[in-house]
């Protein structure tokens, strides 16, 4: 399976994806640019800014990104 495969399935069964997840679940150690891959075909997904605290107590801003969803009326 992909990257591209595995990131889009995670999105869609868990709602989101954080780089340490997608790194430590999944063995993607650069998702941005899968990120990046899955928007050039088309697909819509968001990215959230998250304040976490890294290892060394200080604040540090990560993506979190998610699949768009589409209002259907």
């Amino acid at each position: 399976m992909a990257q591209t495969d595995r990131v889009l399935s995670h999105l869609k069964e868990k709602g989101s994806l954080r780089p340490l997840e997608a790194w430590r679940d999944l063995g993607i150690y650069r998702l941005s640019a899968v990120i990046y891959d899955l928007r050039q075909d088309g697909h819509k997904i968001g990215t959230k800014r998250v304040e976490v605290v890294n290892r060394f107590g200080e604040p540090a801003l990560i993506a979190e990104y998610s699949l768009e969803v589409e209002n259907v009326t």
